[in-house]
């Protein structure tokens, strides 16, 4: 089965709510969608309800924090173990991106609304945190002056290190030094890095 994120926000095959998420997915063609709706929760809805275990893997690699799936009559379709939650300091984040999308900013005001509504993934380095995902929001958490975030800790492949090291390079040592610009120079600035960055690796052997 193919599954394919939808990665905007005017898809009319889908809800507001969901996209804003980056809830959404096609499964061979059909949509399903998956809206979380507490810490750990989330509903999923879709025509093929066979898909619904492919989607919840996909959509677990973006939020591994929600482990209970149900369908929108309130069964439940999927469990995890719960994972464990911490609170760390936006200071002792190490950022592993260097770019954040104003369009994506936008979004996430609709349902973000305090600290504890922010959990992302980050691994233990060094005696800090390096983020591997959620930098939209951890910018966000700047914007609002909160100063604490929530996160759920993660591994990752060795390419890590080498976006770190570029981050530092570029001066970009919290989420605050993030660099926030338009979606169009989002895509051409970030999505360049990553092609080139991959590319090279590729011809390496890596």
């Amino acid at each position: 089965m193919k599954i394919e994120r939808i990665d905007n926000y005017t898809d009319n095959r889908f809800s507001g709510e969901a996209l804003f998420q980056h809830g959404c997915f096609l499964a061979d063609d059909v949509p399903c969608e998956v809206q979380i709706v507490s810490d750990n929760s989330a509903v999923i809805s879709g025509k093929n309800s066979s898909a619904y275990s492919e989607v919840i893997e996909e959509f677990r690699f973006y939020a591994p924090h929600i482990v209970k799936f149900y369908d929108k009559f309130g069964g439940l379709v999927k469990e995890y173990p719960q994972a464990k939650i911490i609170t760390i300091p936006l200071e002792q984040i190490q950022p592993s991106q260097f770019y954040v999308d104003e369009q994506k900013i936008a979004a996430i005001k609709s349902f973000i609304h305090s600290p504890e509504d922010i959990i992302v993934q980050v691994m233990p380095y060094e005696g800090w945190y390096i983020s591997l995902d959620g930098h939209t929001r951890l910018y966000y958490a700047v914007l609002k002056g909160w100063n604490t975030v929530r996160a759920i800790s993660a591994e990752s492949n060795d390419y890590i290190y080498d976006f770190v090291a570029e981050a530092k390079r570029r001066n970009i040592f919290t989420p605050k030094n993030l660099n926030l610009v338009s979606h169009e120079e989002y895509k051409r600035k970030w999505n360049s890095f990553c092609d080139a960055y991959f590319s090279a690796h590729d011809d390496d052997g890596m």
